[in-house]
């Protein structure tokens, strides 16, 4: 019998036992698709990480992402755990570890800046591996029936609900308070009717809730649920926010913003998560988007294969 040893940690918070957590397989050398998809449905958390060598030298590791259904081709908060598991290592697969790793993924080449506090590691930067892309609108009725709210609570003014993405495509929808965001609960014969009807989100169809302040509108509180991927709702959505950030910044009217986000995630679950989001537009394009947060150890062991 093999063993393959893991990590979990928490992620997008300092205080374990909150934010969102992760399972990390430091080395999967030998373990096929159809037992890394068992592994990750074993422990159900929104996404495992199994690493592997890179298949150009120059770059770190090779990192495949799996929901507890379906391998997915980028995510957030996966990558900043990932890139704070393999921070604390010496080396990575032979190769001295530096402060700027390189990650193989399917969506392209994820590059990451480790954080560290007293020369320790504590929390990583990740680029987005995709140019914003923003999809078709969603109607109002659809949302609101996914997630049993009154469509009224549906807030238009800066855009009307829709998909877009910097590497994994999301359905964003913004809601007018914090009451109409608390009083979501999902509907996954809904949300199967949805990604029927909306065949852009390929890994089902995953719905990002958010509500912000016109006193402070880069102050963003969000949920997002993606039954149909066995994640009644996730504490923390990495790749969410970076694109949710992208996309409102590519409404600003000014052609050029460097503008900072925080998206406080995870709360009505009792697991908040606090996401840091940078981005950058250009000449009328957004041409860079960061995403950060801290991440914290919890539990390691091995598993029989």
């Amino acid at each position: 019998m093999n063993t393959v040893a893991y990590v979990t940690v928490d992620v997008f918070t300092s205080e374990r036992f909150v934010g969102n957590p992760l399972a990390v397989i430091p080395d999967a050398r030998g373990l096929g698709s159809d037992a890394m998809q068992k592994i990750a449905a074993e422990f159900c958390y929104s996404e495992t990480t199994f690493v592997l060598p890179p298949d150009n030298p120059d770059h770190t590791a090779r990192v495949r992402i799996f929901t507890p259904t379906a391998e997915i081709p980028f995510a957030g908060h996966p990558n900043v755990g990932t890139a704070f598991v393999l921070g604390q290592r010496r080396e990575i697969f032979g190769k001295p570890t530096g402060d700027r790793l390189t990650f193989e993924e399917d969506a392209g080449l994820v590059e990451v800046t480790l954080l560290r506090t007293a020369g320790a590691v504590t929390s990583a930067s990740i680029r987005a591996p995709a140019s914003l892309t923003i999809g078709e609108a969603i109607a109002d009725e659809l949302i609101a029936r996914c997630v049993q709210i009154d469509p009224q609570s549906i807030r238009k003014t800066t855009h009307a609900p829709t998909f877009a993405s910097v590497g994994l495509p999301f359905a964003f929808a913004e809601l007018d308070s914090l009451g109409a965001l608390g009083k979501a609960r999902p509907n996954a014969a809904v949300f199967a009717e949805a990604a029927a009807r909306h065949k852009e989100d390929k890994t089902g169809f995953s719905l990002f809730l958010y509500v912000r302040s016109a006193e402070n509108p880069w102050h963003i509180r969000a949920r997002m649920f993606a039954p149909l991927d066995n994640v009644t709702e996730d504490p923390a959505t990495g790749s969410a926010s970076a694109a949710l950030g992208a996309y409102l910044t590519s409404l600003l009217p000014a052609r050029d913003a460097d503008v900072k986000i925080a998206i406080e995630q995870g709360v009505e679950m009792g697991r908040r998560s606090l996401i840091g989001v940078e981005v950058k537009k250009t000449a009328g394009t957004v041409n860079e988007v960061l995403l950060s947060g801290s991440s914290i150890h919890v539990m390691r062991g091995e598993i029989r294969i």
